[in-house]
């Protein structure tokens, strides 16, 4: 599969919001405001901050990010998380390859490696053009994704900020995530 070539890791950091994505068993069926926030680690890996808001909640989890191949050039990341979140114990890891973005890194595709089980519309701002979108899809469908799983993630604009947001402190969003709740 074609992935991006040369990302600009510098130019990737930052905060980039879901607009679309996949329902996968490790994000809350019912999420809103989904959000990534990345920074470079000194040691070139990457921070990755996942936030979602359920219910009125936000629900978070952290992990690093590093590339698959460090003598590649092709955007193709492996993402750490250990589980649970509040209990960080195992360590649960993915791909996360960009497929496509724009010369001005305001908006990406991503999947999640070969198996074409995940797939994320990001954008810097909270909503994205219709007719990028489309582009979007149209790019995730030539490159062999089954589309009609796309659903979009409810937005505001502005979006949450600060700390004053309740949080989930029981850390089972998870858990009710992987049955599909």
């Amino acid at each position: 599969m074609e992935v991006v070539t040369g990302l600009d890791l510098e130019r990737y950091m930052g905060r980039w919001y879901q607009i679309a994505s996949f329902p996968s068993f490790f994000q809350p069926k019912n999420g809103e405001n989904t959000r990534a926030t990345y920074t470079l680690n000194e040691n070139g890996t990457v921070h990755v901050l996942n936030e979602t808001f359920t219910n009125g909640k936000k629900d978070s989890i952290e992990g690093t990010a590093y590339k698959a191949n460090p003598n590649s050039d092709e955007a193709k990341l492996k993402v750490k998380f250990y589980l649970p979140p509040f209990l960080p114990i195992f360590p649960v890891t993915g791909d996360y390859w960009v497929l496509y973005i724009d010369e001005d890194y305001q908006y990406v595709l991503v999947g999640g490696g070969p198996t074409k089980k995940y797939l994320w519309i990001l954008c810097r701002q909270t909503h994205l053009d219709d007719e990028i979108y489309n582009f979007l899809v149209e790019k995730a469908k030539d490159l062999g994704y089954d589309v009609s799983k796309l659903r979009k993630t409810p937005q505001s604009d502005p979006p949450p900020e600060g700390d004053d947001t309740p949080k989930d402190t029981k850390g089972i969003w998870w858990i009710k995530s992987l049955f599909g709740k």
